[in-house]
């Protein structure tokens, strides 16, 4: 059997793609290279956005990036089930290309945020959670200057009751995201996006302050292989 095809997108300013394509291969998957302006998605069972700085953020993070060749056929894939997750600036893209609803703006305080960050599961029914347990508590890093979520009291209503907040945060909010949101799912539960990155806390090699990242990578691996 080959192993799942989990594309990774790289934009101008992207600098976490290595990082996720070799979580993916620490995981036991293939990681597939996609570049933003090529509007091919090379037959992946799964896409991951990553972080860094699109090109174009100076206009609104993602604003830009989220009208690359690539985003439209990223954009119907997704809305037909095609799993995909989107961390920090790649969560800001999903936003951006209404594929998540809501926005990301400044942090509170105008800071920058960069540190090992508390974070609760709220939802393991995603094909990028299964592998958690609901209330479980993970660590991973944040490093962002406009990861503070926000949205309207009718969405924040409609989240809560679909049950569509995957994480918050916990032992502090490092951005004033309403609700303590890290991360949320689409409806279908296909599409999820969050601030903290799992990338970064997949080996102990590498200093990170957990390896609570990896559920996020064998849980979408174990999903496709189950399909």
């Amino acid at each position: 059997m080959s192993a799942a095809r989990v594309g990774v997108v790289t934009f101008p300013g992207t600098l976490d793609d290595q990082d996720a394509a070799r979580a993916v291969r620490h995981a036991g998957g293939e990681a597939v290279p996609l570049w933003h302006a090529d509007p091919d998605l090379k037959k992946v069972d799964a896409v991951f956005l990553p972080g860094g700085f699109s090109y174009g953020d100076y206009l609104r993070c993602g604003a830009i990036s989220r009208f690359a060749p690539l985003m439209e056929e990223l954009i119907p894939a997704a809305r037909a089930g095609l799993p995909v997750l989107g961390t920090c600036n790649g969560f800001q893209i999903l936003c951006e290309a209404h594929l998540l609803p809501g926005a990301l703006m400044r942090n509170a305080g105008l800071h920058y945020v960069c540190r090992d960050q508390g974070i609760r599961v709220e939802n393991t029914a995603t094909p990028w959670t299964s592998d958690f347990t609901e209330g479980q508590e993970i660590v991973l890093p944040v490093k962002h200057g406009e990861g503070r979520y926000v949205a309207d009291e009718a969405t924040l209503g409609a989240l809560e009751s679909n049950g569509q907040i995957v994480f918050r945060y916990v032992g502090g909010n490092p951005n004033g995201s309403l609700n303590d949101i890290a991360g949320i799912r689409n409806e279908a539960g296909n599409i999820v996006g969050l601030m903290p990155h799992p990338e970064h806390a997949v080996e102990d090699l590498t200093g990170a302050p957990s390896t609570d990242g990896r559920g996020f990578f064998s849980s979408i691996l174990k999903k496709l292989v189950n399909l």
